[in-house]
């Protein structure tokens, strides 16, 4: 068994789930999702003591990146994203921020590829391309630890919705089937929203797949 810890920091209008991964005993962390209040979040943990060392997108819809200019700014880590995923960043009517009310682009400094295996902070991981939620979602899977970080891709009995731009709920099921389903049983899931979960758990229990 690997030795990460994983925190969660719930914000937003939509009551997004932001997470920080770190090894025991590091101060240095990877961000994933900035909901809002870059400023709020980089307190926040700098308080306890750590610093961000990457910010990390599942995918770039307003409810998981209006944090991310403020708390790029304050810590100067750079922005990972899946390459399936930049256009839509960049796109205030395509990420939906522009409906929301508050416009917001991001762009990222890093793009992945699908597949692609990372170490970051001395946290090793993978991106999982899982298109359906937007065209360009990923989840990040970290295989020792059996961590799942899977954005809006799958949550506990349901998966994310697909009538915003470039979304498709028949690419979603595919993706989830194909790329989330042959992953371990006890393999813990931390969605964009609500509460965690387990591949097990979801393969007997959700009805959508």
């Amino acid at each position: 068994m690997g030795s990460l810890k994983i925190g969660k920091i719930t914000l937003g209008v939509c009551q997004t789930n932001s997470y920080f991964v770190y090894e025991e005993g590091q101060s240095e962390v990877l961000f994933f999702d900035p909901a809002d209040k870059g400023d709020y979040i980089y307190e926040a943990l700098k308080s306890k003591g750590f610093h961000v060392g990457a910010i990390l997108l599942t995918h770039g819809h307003f409810d998981h990146i209006w944090g991310v200019q403020k708390l790029k700014e304050l810590s100067g880590a750079k922005l990972y994203a899946y390459e399936g995923e930049a256009e839509l960043c960049k796109d205030s009517t395509l990420n939906v921020s522009a409906q929301a009310g508050r416009a917001c682009s991001v762009e990222p400094d890093v793009l992945f590829k699908d597949g692609e295996e990372f170490n970051l902070s001395g946290v090793a991981g993978k991106v999982i391309a899982t298109p359906g939620h937007t065209g360009g979602s990923c989840c990040y899977y970290f295989e020792e630890d059996k961590i799942l970080i899977s954005g809006d891709t799958l949550f506990q009995e349901s998966v994310g919705r697909t009538d915003f731009p470039t979304g498709s709920m028949s690419t979603l099921i595919r993706s989830i089937n194909e790329k989330l389903m042959i992953l371990p049983e006890d393999v813990k899931v931390y969605p964009g929203h609500g509460p965690s979960t387990t591949i097990g758990y979801e393969k007997v229990n959700n009805s959508f797949l």
